[in-house]
Protein backbone atom coordinates (compact mmCIF):
# COMPACT_ATOMS: atom_id res chain seq x y z
CA UNK A 1 0.00 0.00 0.00
CA UNK A 2 1.80 3.12 -0.75
CA UNK A 3 1.70 5.98 2.43
CA UNK A 4 -0.43 8.71 1.86
CA UNK A 5 1.82 11.66 4.28
CA UNK A 6 -0.17 14.58 5.76
CA UNK A 7 0.92 17.92 4.56
CA UNK A 8 2.81 18.53 7.24
CA UNK A 9 5.02 15.45 6.78
CA UNK A 10 4.57 16.57 2.71
CA UNK A 11 6.64 19.85 3.22
CA UNK A 12 9.16 18.71 5.13
CA UNK A 13 9.80 15.93 2.63
CA UNK A 14 10.43 18.37 -0.03
CA UNK A 15 13.28 20.13 2.07
CA UNK A 16 15.60 17.60 3.31
CA UNK A 17 18.75 17.88 2.36
CA UNK A 18 20.96 15.45 0.11
CA UNK A 19 23.26 14.77 2.85
CA UNK A 20 24.13 12.25 5.08
CA UNK A 21 22.84 11.83 9.05
CA UNK A 22 20.93 10.02 11.13
CA UNK A 23 16.79 10.56 11.16
CA UNK A 24 14.40 9.95 14.15
CA UNK A 25 10.61 8.99 12.92
CA UNK A 26 8.21 10.14 15.37
CA UNK A 27 4.68 9.16 16.76
CA UNK A 28 1.33 10.92 17.01
CA UNK A 29 2.47 11.61 20.83
CA UNK A 30 5.99 12.86 20.04
CA UNK A 31 7.62 9.63 20.77
CA UNK A 32 10.54 8.41 18.75
CA UNK A 33 9.94 4.67 17.30
CA UNK A 34 12.63 4.75 14.69
CA UNK A 35 15.73 5.93 14.26
CA UNK A 36 17.87 5.42 10.77
CA UNK A 37 20.43 6.55 9.25
CA UNK A 38 21.32 7.51 4.95
CA UNK A 39 23.87 8.75 3.15
CA UNK A 40 21.67 10.72 1.31
CA UNK A 41 18.76 11.76 4.08
CA UNK A 42 16.24 12.91 1.26
CA UNK A 43 16.72 10.17 -0.71
CA UNK A 44 16.42 7.54 2.19
CA UNK A 45 13.21 9.46 4.28
CA UNK A 46 11.73 9.96 1.10
CA UNK A 47 11.53 6.53 0.39
CA UNK A 48 9.44 5.66 3.16
CA UNK A 49 6.52 7.74 1.70
CA UNK A 50 6.70 7.67 -1.63
CA UNK A 51 7.23 3.53 -2.34
CA UNK A 52 4.77 0.79 -1.13
CA UNK A 53 5.52 -1.28 1.42
CA UNK A 54 4.45 -4.42 3.60
CA UNK A 55 4.80 -6.35 7.24
CA UNK A 56 6.71 -4.22 9.83
CA UNK A 57 7.86 -1.36 7.43
CA UNK A 58 4.49 -0.75 6.27
CA UNK A 59 2.62 -0.95 9.84
CA UNK A 60 5.57 1.50 10.49
CA UNK A 61 5.12 4.18 8.37
CA UNK A 62 1.21 4.46 9.12
CA UNK A 63 2.25 5.39 12.73
CA UNK A 64 4.59 8.19 11.58
CA UNK A 65 3.36 11.44 12.11
CA UNK A 66 6.72 13.39 11.98
CA UNK A 67 10.35 13.56 11.95
CA UNK A 68 13.72 14.99 12.76
CA UNK A 69 17.04 14.63 11.38
CA UNK A 70 20.47 15.60 12.58
CA UNK A 71 23.25 16.22 9.35
CA UNK A 72 26.44 14.58 10.06
CA UNK A 73 30.01 15.00 8.21
CA UNK A 74 29.95 11.50 6.47
CA UNK A 75 28.25 8.76 6.54
CA UNK A 76 30.33 6.68 9.07
CA UNK A 77 29.48 9.51 11.61
CA UNK A 78 25.55 9.24 10.78
CA UNK A 79 26.39 5.05 11.67
CA UNK A 80 27.68 5.63 14.89
CA UNK A 81 25.08 8.33 15.64
CA UNK A 82 22.22 6.20 14.52
CA UNK A 83 23.90 3.61 17.11
CA UNK A 84 23.75 6.16 19.99
CA UNK A 85 20.01 7.38 19.60
CA UNK A 86 18.89 3.79 18.90
CA UNK A 87 20.69 2.60 22.43
CA UNK A 88 19.27 5.66 24.20
CA UNK A 89 15.98 6.29 23.04
CA UNK A 90 14.96 2.07 22.67
CA UNK A 91 12.85 2.37 19.72
CA UNK A 92 9.89 -0.15 19.09
CA UNK A 93 10.87 -0.75 15.89
CA UNK A 94 14.20 -0.84 15.69
CA UNK A 95 15.58 -4.35 16.37
CA UNK A 96 19.44 -4.21 15.36
CA UNK A 97 21.45 -2.25 18.16
CA UNK A 98 18.42 -2.29 20.37
CA UNK A 99 20.00 -3.64 23.62
CA UNK A 100 23.87 -3.42 22.58
CA UNK A 101 23.75 -6.31 20.32
CA UNK A 102 24.97 -3.94 17.48
CA UNK A 103 28.05 -2.62 16.08
CA UNK A 104 30.92 -4.02 18.08
CA UNK A 105 34.10 -2.72 19.86
CA UNK A 106 37.66 -3.96 20.19
CA UNK A 107 38.21 -4.72 23.55
CA UNK A 108 41.72 -5.35 25.79
CA UNK A 109 40.91 -7.56 29.00
CA UNK A 110 42.04 -6.51 32.19
CA UNK A 111 43.56 -9.88 33.61
CA UNK A 112 46.69 -11.22 34.27
CA UNK A 113 47.47 -12.30 30.58
CA UNK A 114 45.09 -9.68 28.39
CA UNK A 115 43.97 -11.11 25.36
CA UNK A 116 41.89 -8.99 22.72
CA UNK A 117 38.30 -9.71 21.65
CA UNK A 118 35.63 -8.40 19.49
CA UNK A 119 32.69 -7.74 21.86
CA UNK A 120 28.94 -5.96 21.20
CA UNK A 121 28.30 -4.15 24.25
CA UNK A 122 30.58 -1.82 26.64
CA UNK A 123 31.24 -3.22 30.38
CA UNK A 124 32.66 -1.59 33.41
CA UNK A 125 35.31 -4.55 34.37
CA UNK A 126 38.27 -2.45 33.67
CA UNK A 127 39.10 -3.74 29.95
CA UNK A 128 39.55 -1.22 27.45
CA UNK A 129 37.30 -0.46 24.82
CA UNK A 130 37.70 1.11 21.21
CA UNK A 131 34.64 1.52 19.14
CA UNK A 132 31.92 0.98 17.95
CA UNK A 133 32.79 0.48 14.10
CA UNK A 134 29.93 0.15 11.96
CA UNK A 135 31.32 -2.12 9.43
CA UNK A 136 31.42 -5.49 11.83
CA UNK A 137 33.80 -7.35 8.95
CA UNK A 138 36.21 -4.57 8.78
CA UNK A 139 36.66 -4.77 12.52
CA UNK A 140 37.05 -8.33 12.37
CA UNK A 141 39.63 -8.01 9.55
CA UNK A 142 41.22 -5.52 11.83
CA UNK A 143 41.32 -7.55 15.31
CA UNK A 144 42.97 -10.41 13.05
CA UNK A 145 45.64 -7.99 11.68
CA UNK A 146 45.92 -6.51 15.18
CA UNK A 147 46.71 -10.39 16.58
CA UNK A 148 49.29 -11.23 14.11
CA UNK A 149 51.52 -7.59 14.35
CA UNK A 150 50.74 -7.16 18.13
CA UNK A 151 50.30 -10.32 19.74
CA UNK A 152 49.19 -10.84 23.30
CA UNK A 153 47.58 -13.96 23.94
CA UNK A 154 45.38 -16.07 22.27
CA UNK A 155 44.69 -19.28 23.79
CA UNK A 156 42.39 -19.81 26.81
CA UNK A 157 44.91 -21.55 29.35
CA UNK A 158 48.25 -22.74 30.89
CA UNK A 159 48.85 -25.64 28.24
CA UNK A 160 52.37 -26.44 29.92
CA UNK A 161 53.83 -26.37 25.89
CA UNK A 162 53.94 -23.70 23.22
CA UNK A 163 50.85 -23.54 20.89
CA UNK A 164 50.77 -22.91 17.55
CA UNK A 165 50.24 -19.12 17.68
CA UNK A 166 53.11 -18.70 19.63
CA UNK A 167 54.53 -20.82 16.67
CA UNK A 168 53.66 -18.42 14.52
CA UNK A 169 54.50 -15.28 16.43
CA UNK A 170 50.71 -14.32 17.04
CA UNK A 171 50.93 -15.04 20.74
CA UNK A 172 53.22 -14.24 23.45
CA UNK A 173 53.16 -18.12 25.25
CA UNK A 174 51.79 -17.36 28.65
CA UNK A 175 50.45 -20.91 28.25
CA UNK A 176 53.98 -22.54 28.77
CA UNK A 177 56.28 -20.03 30.18
CA UNK A 178 55.60 -16.14 32.52
CA UNK A 179 55.77 -13.22 30.63
CA UNK A 180 56.30 -10.29 32.22
CA UNK A 181 53.41 -7.15 33.34
CA UNK A 182 55.84 -5.27 31.48
CA UNK A 183 55.57 -6.90 28.24
CA UNK A 184 52.06 -7.02 28.51
CA UNK A 185 51.84 -3.02 28.66
CA UNK A 186 54.53 -2.29 26.21
CA UNK A 187 52.58 -4.51 23.72
CA UNK A 188 48.99 -2.92 25.00
CA UNK A 189 50.47 0.66 24.61
CA UNK A 190 51.28 -0.44 21.18
CA UNK A 191 47.95 -1.54 20.42
CA UNK A 192 45.99 2.06 21.90
CA UNK A 193 48.60 3.78 19.75
CA UNK A 194 47.23 1.95 16.59
CA UNK A 195 43.43 2.40 17.56
CA UNK A 196 44.15 5.68 18.09
CA UNK A 197 44.61 6.88 14.92
CA UNK A 198 48.03 6.90 14.58
CA UNK A 199 47.99 4.31 11.59
CA UNK A 200 50.88 6.12 9.39
CA UNK A 201 54.11 3.79 10.07
CA UNK A 202 52.17 1.10 9.69
CA UNK A 203 50.08 2.03 6.53
CA UNK A 204 53.16 2.70 4.86
CA UNK A 205 54.92 -0.30 5.48
CA UNK A 206 51.63 -1.82 4.22
CA UNK A 207 51.74 -0.23 1.05
CA UNK A 208 54.83 -0.62 0.30
CA UNK A 209 54.54 -4.68 0.54
CA UNK A 210 51.52 -4.63 -1.75
CA UNK A 211 53.91 -2.65 -4.19
CA UNK A 212 56.07 -4.99 -4.20
CA UNK A 213 53.95 -8.18 -4.40
CA UNK A 214 52.40 -6.42 -7.29
CA UNK A 215 55.52 -6.36 -9.14
CA UNK A 216 56.51 -9.84 -8.59
CA UNK A 217 52.66 -10.67 -9.68
CA UNK A 218 51.74 -11.68 -6.17
CA UNK A 219 48.35 -9.67 -6.97
CA UNK A 220 46.38 -12.00 -4.37
CA UNK A 221 48.63 -11.07 -1.86
CA UNK A 222 48.42 -7.09 -3.13
CA UNK A 223 44.62 -7.63 -3.23
CA UNK A 224 44.98 -8.94 0.23
CA UNK A 225 46.86 -6.07 1.71
CA UNK A 226 44.99 -3.20 -0.45
CA UNK A 227 42.00 -4.64 1.87
CA UNK A 228 44.15 -4.54 4.99
CA UNK A 229 44.30 -0.81 4.24
CA UNK A 230 40.88 -0.27 3.78
CA UNK A 231 39.96 -2.32 6.81
CA UNK A 232 42.12 -0.11 8.96
CA UNK A 233 40.80 2.98 7.19
CA UNK A 234 37.08 1.60 7.94
CA UNK A 235 38.28 0.94 11.63
CA UNK A 236 40.56 3.26 13.12
CA UNK A 237 39.89 6.30 11.22
CA UNK A 238 39.26 9.30 13.41
CA UNK A 239 35.28 9.93 14.02
CA UNK A 240 33.89 13.61 14.47
CA UNK A 241 31.24 12.15 16.73
CA UNK A 242 33.81 10.83 19.07
CA UNK A 243 36.05 12.06 21.99
CA UNK A 244 38.79 10.63 23.80
CA UNK A 245 37.39 13.17 26.72
CA UNK A 246 34.44 11.85 28.28
CA UNK A 247 33.43 15.28 30.37
CA UNK A 248 29.97 15.74 30.13
CA UNK A 249 29.21 18.59 27.77
CA UNK A 250 26.15 21.01 25.85
CA UNK A 251 27.44 22.37 22.80
CA UNK A 252 25.29 25.47 21.52
CA UNK A 253 25.61 27.39 18.48
CA UNK A 254 23.29 29.42 16.20
CA UNK A 255 22.45 30.55 12.52
CA UNK A 256 21.17 33.74 12.17
CA UNK A 257 19.34 35.21 8.47
CA UNK A 258 16.56 37.41 8.10
CA UNK A 259 16.07 38.26 11.42
CA UNK A 260 15.39 35.08 12.36
CA UNK A 261 17.70 32.40 14.37
CA UNK A 262 17.65 28.63 14.59
CA UNK A 263 19.73 27.42 17.73
CA UNK A 264 21.43 23.94 17.80
CA UNK A 265 21.99 21.96 20.86
CA UNK A 266 24.42 18.76 20.97
CA UNK A 267 24.53 16.89 24.07
CA UNK A 268 27.55 15.42 24.38
CA UNK A 269 27.65 12.41 27.03
CA UNK A 270 30.32 9.58 27.56
CA UNK A 271 32.72 10.85 24.38
CA UNK A 272 29.06 10.30 21.91
CA UNK A 273 26.51 12.78 20.83
CA UNK A 274 23.55 11.06 22.16
CA UNK A 275 20.59 13.71 21.05
CA UNK A 276 19.96 17.20 19.89
CA UNK A 277 17.68 19.96 20.28
CA UNK A 278 16.95 23.24 18.20
CA UNK A 279 14.53 26.22 18.16
CA UNK A 280 13.79 28.94 15.80
CA UNK A 281 12.49 31.85 16.90
CA UNK A 282 12.69 35.71 15.70
CA UNK A 283 15.38 37.74 17.04
CA UNK A 284 14.59 41.15 18.64
CA UNK A 285 18.23 42.04 20.31
CA UNK A 286 21.36 41.62 19.42
CA UNK A 287 22.40 37.84 18.26
CA UNK A 288 25.09 37.53 21.44
CA UNK A 289 21.84 38.66 23.84
CA UNK A 290 19.48 36.69 22.53
CA UNK A 291 22.32 33.48 22.49
CA UNK A 292 22.60 34.69 26.24
CA UNK A 293 18.97 34.53 27.16
CA UNK A 294 18.25 31.17 25.11
CA UNK A 295 21.07 29.67 27.14
CA UNK A 296 19.65 30.70 30.35
CA UNK A 297 15.98 30.22 30.07
CA UNK A 298 17.04 26.60 28.38
CA UNK A 299 18.44 25.70 31.80
CA UNK A 300 16.18 27.31 34.02
CA UNK A 301 12.85 26.91 32.10
CA UNK A 302 13.68 23.01 31.23
CA UNK A 303 14.90 22.20 34.46
CA UNK A 304 17.60 19.65 33.80
CA UNK A 305 21.15 18.92 34.92
CA UNK A 306 23.79 21.20 33.68
CA UNK A 307 26.71 19.55 32.39
CA UNK A 308 30.36 19.71 33.86
CA UNK A 309 30.99 21.99 31.06
CA UNK A 310 29.01 24.35 27.90
CA UNK A 311 30.55 25.05 24.56
CA UNK A 312 29.29 28.06 23.26
CA UNK A 313 30.56 30.18 19.75
CA UNK A 314 32.77 33.07 19.59
CA UNK A 315 31.12 36.72 20.87
CA UNK A 316 29.70 35.45 23.42
CA UNK A 317 30.17 37.04 26.94
CA UNK A 318 31.85 33.52 28.84
CA UNK A 319 32.70 35.31 31.89
CA UNK A 320 28.70 36.71 32.35
CA UNK A 321 27.76 33.24 31.51
CA UNK A 322 30.23 31.53 33.78
CA UNK A 323 28.87 33.55 36.73
CA UNK A 324 25.21 32.83 35.85
CA UNK A 325 25.03 29.18 35.02
CA UNK A 326 28.13 27.95 37.55
CA UNK A 327 29.80 25.76 35.14
CA UNK A 328 32.70 25.52 33.00
CA UNK A 329 32.18 28.23 29.72
CA UNK A 330 34.73 27.61 26.97
CA UNK A 331 34.75 29.02 22.70
CA UNK A 332 36.70 25.75 21.17
CA UNK A 333 39.19 27.01 18.50
CA UNK A 334 40.66 23.61 17.25
CA UNK A 335 40.51 20.47 16.77
CA UNK A 336 37.30 17.86 17.57
CA UNK A 337 35.24 20.29 19.47
CA UNK A 338 35.42 23.00 16.84
CA UNK A 339 34.36 20.50 14.17
CA UNK A 340 31.40 19.80 16.05
CA UNK A 341 30.83 23.24 16.89
CA UNK A 342 30.81 23.61 12.88
CA UNK A 343 28.36 20.70 12.78
CA UNK A 344 25.97 22.48 14.96
CA UNK A 345 25.95 25.71 13.21
CA UNK A 346 25.51 23.45 9.93
CA UNK A 347 22.42 21.98 11.29
CA UNK A 348 21.18 25.12 12.50
CA UNK A 349 21.96 26.82 9.28
CA UNK A 350 19.75 24.10 7.58
CA UNK A 351 16.93 24.35 9.70
CA UNK A 352 16.39 28.11 9.84
CA UNK A 353 16.35 27.47 5.71
CA UNK A 354 13.73 24.76 6.33
CA UNK A 355 12.01 26.88 8.26
CA UNK A 356 12.32 29.92 5.59
CA UNK A 357 10.68 27.51 2.76
CA UNK A 358 8.27 26.33 4.90
CA UNK A 359 7.21 29.79 5.46
CA UNK A 360 7.12 30.48 1.77
CA UNK A 361 4.98 27.54 1.36
CA UNK A 362 2.74 28.83 3.87
CA UNK A 363 2.82 32.11 2.69
CA UNK A 364 -0.67 31.48 0.50
CA UNK A 365 -1.91 29.73 3.81
CA UNK A 366 -1.87 32.06 6.40
CA UNK A 367 -5.19 33.07 5.45
CA UNK A 368 -6.60 29.73 5.37
CA UNK A 369 -4.78 29.34 9.13
CA UNK A 370 -6.90 32.62 10.35
CA UNK A 371 -9.83 31.21 9.07
CA UNK A 372 -9.11 28.16 10.77
CA UNK A 373 -9.52 29.47 14.31
CA UNK A 374 -11.44 32.31 13.66
CA UNK A 375 -14.39 29.32 12.66
CA UNK A 376 -13.29 26.86 15.46
CA UNK A 377 -14.13 30.23 17.89
CA UNK A 378 -17.12 31.71 15.58
CA UNK A 379 -16.22 35.17 15.21
CA UNK A 380 -15.80 37.26 12.35
CA UNK A 381 -12.76 36.98 9.64
CA UNK A 382 -10.18 39.03 10.71
CA UNK A 383 -5.56 39.14 9.89
CA UNK A 384 -4.72 40.86 13.34
CA UNK A 385 -4.00 39.30 16.06
CA UNK A 386 -2.25 40.94 19.57
CA UNK A 387 -1.13 38.50 22.28
CA UNK A 388 -0.23 38.87 26.01
CA UNK A 389 2.48 37.19 28.40
CA UNK A 390 4.00 38.04 31.73
CA UNK A 391 7.05 37.42 33.36
CA UNK A 392 8.84 37.72 36.98
CA UNK A 393 10.79 35.91 39.40
CA UNK A 394 9.35 35.09 42.45
CA UNK A 395 7.51 38.15 42.69
CA UNK A 396 10.34 40.37 41.44
CA UNK A 397 10.75 42.51 38.37
CA UNK A 398 7.00 41.88 36.85
CA UNK A 399 6.70 42.82 33.68
CA UNK A 400 4.28 42.22 30.71
CA UNK A 401 4.74 41.82 26.62
CA UNK A 402 2.25 42.17 23.91
CA UNK A 403 3.45 41.18 20.52
CA UNK A 404 1.22 41.14 16.86
CA UNK A 405 0.63 39.37 14.14
CA UNK A 406 -0.62 40.13 10.58
CA UNK A 407 -1.23 38.04 7.94
CA UNK A 408 0.12 35.00 10.43
CA UNK A 409 3.64 37.06 10.47
CA UNK A 410 5.06 38.70 13.31
CA UNK A 411 5.06 42.61 13.33
CA UNK A 412 7.73 43.40 15.77
CA UNK A 413 7.22 47.03 15.35
CA UNK A 414 4.25 46.74 16.97
CA UNK A 415 5.71 44.71 19.90
CA UNK A 416 5.13 46.61 23.17
CA UNK A 417 6.89 45.96 27.01
CA UNK A 418 5.35 46.94 29.96
CA UNK A 419 6.29 47.22 33.47
CA UNK A 420 3.71 46.28 35.74
CA UNK A 421 3.25 48.84 38.34
CA UNK A 422 -0.14 48.14 40.17
CA UNK A 423 1.26 45.17 42.47
CA UNK A 424 4.76 44.32 43.78
CA UNK A 425 3.85 40.54 43.79
CA UNK A 426 2.96 37.83 41.63
CA UNK A 427 -0.63 38.63 41.19
CA UNK A 428 -1.91 37.18 37.76
CA UNK A 429 -5.12 38.90 37.52
CA UNK A 430 -3.98 42.03 38.56
CA UNK A 431 -1.22 42.01 36.19
CA UNK A 432 -3.63 40.67 33.04
CA UNK A 433 -6.16 43.89 34.36
CA UNK A 434 -3.10 46.05 34.24
CA UNK A 435 -1.78 45.65 31.09
CA UNK A 436 -5.47 45.01 29.09
CA UNK A 437 -6.67 47.98 31.01
CA UNK A 438 -3.13 50.37 29.74
CA UNK A 439 -3.13 48.74 26.23
CA UNK A 440 -6.83 49.64 25.35
CA UNK A 441 -7.49 52.55 26.83
CA UNK A 442 -4.78 53.90 24.97
CA UNK A 443 -5.83 53.02 21.78
CA UNK A 444 -9.61 53.83 22.29
CA UNK A 445 -7.82 57.69 23.69
CA UNK A 446 -5.87 57.89 20.25
CA UNK A 447 -8.96 56.30 18.14
CA UNK A 448 -6.51 53.33 16.90
CA UNK A 449 -7.46 50.28 15.49
CA UNK A 450 -8.55 47.45 17.43
CA UNK A 451 -7.24 43.65 17.31
CA UNK A 452 -9.20 40.65 15.39
CA UNK A 453 -8.02 38.38 18.01
CA UNK A 454 -6.38 39.03 21.49
CA UNK A 455 -4.85 35.80 23.08
CA UNK A 456 -4.04 35.23 26.67
CA UNK A 457 -1.09 32.86 27.56
CA UNK A 458 -2.63 31.55 30.55
CA UNK A 459 -5.19 30.06 31.26
CA UNK A 460 -9.26 30.71 32.82
CA UNK A 461 -7.52 33.28 35.07
CA UNK A 462 -5.71 35.63 32.84
CA UNK A 463 -9.29 35.57 30.07
CA UNK A 464 -11.69 36.08 32.87
CA UNK A 465 -8.93 39.27 34.42
CA UNK A 466 -8.96 40.65 30.77
CA UNK A 467 -13.02 40.10 30.07
CA UNK A 468 -13.77 42.38 33.01
CA UNK A 469 -11.68 45.01 32.10
CA UNK A 470 -12.64 44.87 28.05
CA UNK A 471 -16.01 44.51 28.94
CA UNK A 472 -17.31 46.13 32.09
CA UNK A 473 -14.84 49.01 32.35
CA UNK A 474 -13.88 49.78 28.77
CA UNK A 475 -17.02 48.51 27.08
CA UNK A 476 -15.29 46.56 24.30
CA UNK A 477 -16.40 43.38 23.14
CA UNK A 478 -13.35 42.21 21.13
CA UNK A 479 -13.08 38.76 20.85
CA UNK A 480 -10.68 36.66 22.88
CA UNK A 481 -9.22 33.29 23.32
CA UNK A 482 -7.12 31.93 26.21
CA UNK A 483 -3.96 29.90 24.53
CA UNK A 484 -3.76 26.25 26.98
CA UNK A 485 -0.64 24.35 27.37
CA UNK A 486 -0.11 20.82 28.31
CA UNK A 487 1.89 19.03 31.15
CA UNK A 488 5.04 19.66 29.00
CA UNK A 489 4.40 23.45 28.62
CA UNK A 490 3.55 23.02 25.09
CA UNK A 491 0.10 24.71 23.31
CA UNK A 492 -2.10 22.64 23.31
CA UNK A 493 -6.04 24.02 23.27
CA UNK A 494 -7.71 27.48 23.13
CA UNK A 495 -10.60 29.00 25.82
CA UNK A 496 -13.28 30.20 23.96
CA UNK A 497 -13.83 33.84 25.74
CA UNK A 498 -17.62 33.87 24.78
CA UNK A 499 -18.78 30.41 25.82
CA UNK A 500 -15.35 29.67 28.21
CA UNK A 501 -15.60 26.25 26.23
CA UNK A 502 -12.19 24.25 25.51
CA UNK A 503 -11.72 24.46 21.25
CA UNK A 504 -9.76 21.46 20.23
CA UNK A 505 -7.80 21.84 17.39
CA UNK A 506 -6.26 19.39 14.50
CA UNK A 507 -3.07 19.15 15.93
CA UNK A 508 -1.24 18.78 12.08
CA UNK A 509 -3.52 21.88 10.77
CA UNK A 510 -2.21 25.49 9.88
CA UNK A 511 -4.22 26.85 12.70
CA UNK A 512 -3.25 25.32 14.95
CA UNK A 513 0.52 25.75 14.24
CA UNK A 514 -0.13 29.26 13.94
CA UNK A 515 -1.25 29.91 17.48
CA UNK A 516 1.45 27.94 18.49
CA UNK A 517 3.87 30.11 16.73
CA UNK A 518 1.96 33.03 18.63
CA UNK A 519 2.56 31.39 21.98
CA UNK A 520 6.54 30.83 21.38
CA UNK A 521 7.00 34.34 19.91
CA UNK A 522 5.14 36.25 23.02
CA UNK A 523 6.39 33.99 25.92
CA UNK A 524 9.86 34.20 24.37
CA UNK A 525 9.97 38.63 23.97
CA UNK A 526 8.25 38.77 27.48
CA UNK A 527 10.93 36.78 28.68
CA UNK A 528 13.59 38.49 27.29
CA UNK A 529 12.47 41.98 28.32
CA UNK A 530 12.26 40.79 32.15
CA UNK A 531 15.95 39.05 31.77
CA UNK A 532 17.19 42.72 30.53
CA UNK A 533 15.16 44.31 33.08
CA UNK A 534 16.29 42.21 36.08
CA UNK A 535 19.86 42.10 35.04
CA UNK A 536 20.10 46.02 34.27
CA UNK A 537 18.29 46.69 37.67
CA UNK A 538 20.95 43.95 39.25
CA UNK A 539 23.72 45.43 37.71
CA UNK A 540 22.31 49.18 39.30
CA UNK A 541 21.99 48.31 42.89
CA UNK A 542 25.76 47.52 43.21
CA UNK A 543 26.64 50.08 41.88
CA UNK A 544 24.56 51.82 43.77
CA UNK A 545 26.20 50.45 46.97
CA UNK A 546 29.34 51.65 45.99
CA UNK A 547 29.89 55.19 47.31
CA UNK A 548 30.24 58.07 45.37
CA UNK A 549 28.48 56.21 42.24
CA UNK A 550 25.17 58.50 41.54
CA UNK A 551 22.52 58.12 39.11
CA UNK A 552 24.85 59.39 36.39
CA UNK A 553 27.61 57.55 36.89
CA UNK A 554 25.59 54.30 37.07
CA UNK A 555 24.11 55.31 33.08
CA UNK A 556 27.39 55.99 32.11
CA UNK A 557 28.66 52.70 33.34
CA UNK A 558 25.55 50.89 32.48
CA UNK A 559 25.81 52.43 28.44
CA UNK A 560 29.54 51.51 28.07
CA UNK A 561 30.13 48.31 29.72
CA UNK A 562 26.35 46.85 29.63
CA UNK A 563 27.23 43.93 32.04
CA UNK A 564 28.32 43.74 35.81
CA UNK A 565 31.00 41.20 34.52
CA UNK A 566 32.36 43.34 31.88
CA UNK A 567 32.51 46.66 34.28
CA UNK A 568 34.31 43.95 36.99
CA UNK A 569 37.02 42.66 34.82
CA UNK A 570 36.83 46.64 33.96
CA UNK A 571 40.78 47.89 34.95
CA UNK A 572 41.30 51.17 36.19
CA UNK A 573 42.37 53.07 33.21
CA UNK A 574 39.29 51.35 31.08
CA UNK A 575 37.04 53.24 33.49
CA UNK A 576 38.88 56.30 33.07
CA UNK A 577 38.41 56.28 29.59
CA UNK A 578 34.77 56.59 30.00
CA UNK A 579 35.30 60.12 32.05
CA UNK A 580 35.34 58.66 35.49
CA UNK A 581 37.90 59.64 37.71
CA UNK A 582 40.51 58.16 38.70
CA UNK A 583 39.80 57.84 42.70
CA UNK A 584 36.20 56.91 41.94
CA UNK A 585 38.00 54.59 39.33
CA UNK A 586 39.64 52.89 42.15
CA UNK A 587 37.12 52.55 44.28
CA UNK A 588 34.28 51.12 42.04
CA UNK A 589 37.15 48.57 40.81
CA UNK A 590 38.09 47.22 44.21
CA UNK A 591 34.82 47.31 45.42
CA UNK A 592 33.58 45.21 42.28
CA UNK A 593 36.32 43.21 42.94
CA UNK A 594 35.89 42.26 46.11
CA UNK A 595 32.39 41.35 45.73
CA UNK A 596 33.02 39.22 43.60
Amino acid sequence: MLANPSKHIEQKLALLPAEPGSYQMKDQNGKIIYVGKAKNLKNRVRSYFKQEHNGKTAELVQNIVDFEFIVTNSDKEAFLLENELIKKYKPYYNIRLKYGTGYPYIKITRERNPKMALVNEVKKDGGFYFGPYPNVYAAQETLRFLEKNYPLRRCNGYQGRPCLYYNMGQCLGPCWHDVSKQAYDEQIDRIKHFLDGNTATVKKAIAEKMKAAADTLEFERAADLRDQLKYIDETVESQRVLSKDTTPRDLFNYYLDKGWMTVEVFFLRQARLIRQFKRTFSVVGTEDEEMMNFIQQFYEQRNIQKPHEVLVPHGIDIAALTEILAVSVRTPVRGEKRDLMDLAKKNARIALEEKFRLMQLNEKKTTGAMMEITDALKIPMGHRIEAFDHSHTQGVEIVSAMVVFEGGVPNKDAYRKYKIKSVDHADEWAETQEVIRRRYSRLLKEGGKMPDLILMDGGEIQLHAAKEVLEDELNLHVPIAAMVKNDKHKTADLIDGRTETVIELDKRSEGFFLIQRVQEEVHRFAINFHRQLRSKNSLASRLDNIQGVGPKTRQKLLREFGSLPKITAASVDDLMMIGVNEKLARVIHLSLQAGQ
